[in-house]
């Protein structure tokens, strides 16, 4: 029997590394759309980086929960961070001698990385008894706070960095003129001269992460989880023998996963917009910047306090919770382009997403254990990637069909969707208990 210290310094040493990566990830993709529009020549190549770290870590996250299963959390997640060091190797090449379709492959990597990196929240949930399990899912979400912070933070040194050492393609074609670009290459200018600094610093960082995760992340998590497991709640039998079809037909297991890709859903889609919505409202970076940091907020800011409210009042109140509050959010966001709308409006979809989320990755690790666990959480995560991507896509197609209101409509439907679905799989999983 491992003692609980044990669990919690094996969060402290995941939290660490998650938060280090997150940073160097955030930092890239601050100049992702900038780079890609120099080097691939074209407004159109800007969005490919984002595409292929969407995609890349859609397909990954189903392998990822395989490997880990197979082959333990800590030998996944040093995967991850060394997918993530080479994505940032294969980046650096790519910006100093001007090759494209580098770029893309080195996007597809750091997706990759994340796919493995977002399972720590699955490996932290299980190594913790049940009463305290979402309290502990919340603060390894509570990471990504850090890197929202220090990431953005960390271009205009490792530019200066970079400079020194003069590490910077300064051969770019004139293309990326924008007020955006001027504020973030290290010219001031007209976009001939883009920065590697934040692939140095991402180079540095997911390779710390990988050595704390290496080496301090010991005894092996699965092990130490052995003394939680709990059998399923719909299922008395134990082991790891199930298929996934099987698995994916459990009430509370359905129920998990719809809670996270909804969610996940309605926020892609309309944070993914704002920005332009503002900007076509006359709005200043500096107003579009305080939305998003508002709406940043909500997203993780939270991230512990959700775990305690979760664990104290239930995963399933607190998913009706956030299909509530992701209702008020699609109500208020377009009731003006005034910024107490927007900020409050952006705060709250950041808030829904985070009780949905964390709730759903919550009861997930309540319901299975082993191998399952991580083969199930793997598809989910692709699934929830793969939905992500499809909501950045649509996102555009619906505001040009209706706007603002039309897209924050959707978002409104998809919510109100995952009210029905937790009353109808609820009475499902009562129906289906022994009398």
């Amino acid at each position: 029997m491992y003692s609980l210290r044990v669990s919690h310094r094996l969060l402290i040493t995941m939290f660490v590394a998650q938060s280090l990566f997150s940073a160097a990830q955030i930092s890239i993709i601050t100049l992702h759309s900038i780079a890609a529009g120099i080097l691939g020549g074209s407004d159109a190549a800007a969005g490919l980086p984002t595409t292929m770290v969407t995609f890349a870590h859609s397909i990954m996250a189903y392998f990822m929960g395989i490997i880990m299963g197979n082959y333990g959390r800590r030998i996944g997640l040093c995967m991850a961070y060394a997918l993530g060091f080479a994505g940032a190797v294969l980046g650096l090449i790519s910006v100093l001698h001007g090759i494209f379709p580098l770029l893309l492959i080195s996007s597809a990597c750091m997706g990759m990385a994340r796919a493995g990196t977002q399972m720590s929240r699955f490996v932290v949930g299980e190594i913790f008894p049940i009463d305290k399990r979402a309290q502990m899912i919340g603060r390894i979400v509570f990471a990504g706070t850090i890197g929202a912070i220090f990431g953005p933070a960390l271009v205009e040194p490792s530019s200066q960095l970079a400079r020194f050492l003069s590490l910077e393609l300064v051969t770019g074609p004139p293309l990326m003129q924008a007020p955006l670009a001027q504020l973030l290459l290290p010219s001031g200018g007209i976009a001939q001269e883009l920065t590697t600094g934040p692939w140095v610093v991402a180079l540095f960082l997911s390779g710390v992460s990988f050595l704390i995760t290496f080496v301090l992340l010991r005894p092996e998590p699965a092990i130490v989880a052995r003394q939680y497991s709990e059998p399923h709640i719909e299922d008395s039998k134990r082991g790891d023998s199930h298929s996934l079809s099987e698995l994916l037909r459990l009430p509370n297991v359905q129920l998990a996963i719809l809670s996270m890709v909804i969610c996940q859903s309605v926020m892609s889609t309309l944070m993914t917009i704002t920005p332009w919505h503002m900007h076509l409202a006359d709005h200043s970076n500096a107003m579009v910047s305080l939305v998003i940091g508002a709406h940043v907020l909500g997203m993780f800011g939270l991230s512990p306090l959700t775990g305690y409210l979760i664990d104290r009042y239930g995963r399933v109140t607190m998913m009706v919770i956030a299909a509530i509050v992701l209702i008020a959010s699609t109500i208020i966001s377009p009731l003006s382009t005034q910024l107490p709308y927007l900020v409050s409006g952006l705060f709250l979809l950041g808030l829904g997403w985070n009780f949905g989320y964390v709730a759903g990755s919550s009861m997930l690790a309540d319901a299975l254990s082993g191998a399952e666990r991580t083969r199930v959480a793997g598809f989910n995560d692709m699934l929830v990637a793969f939905c992500a991507g499809l909501g950045t896509l649509s996102s555009g197609v619906l505001f040009g069909l209706g706007g603002f209101v039309f897209v924050s409509a959707g978002g409104g439907v998809l919510a109100l969707l995952l009210l029905a679905l937790i009353r109808r799989l609820t009475l499902r999983q009562l129906a289906m208990k022994p009398a």
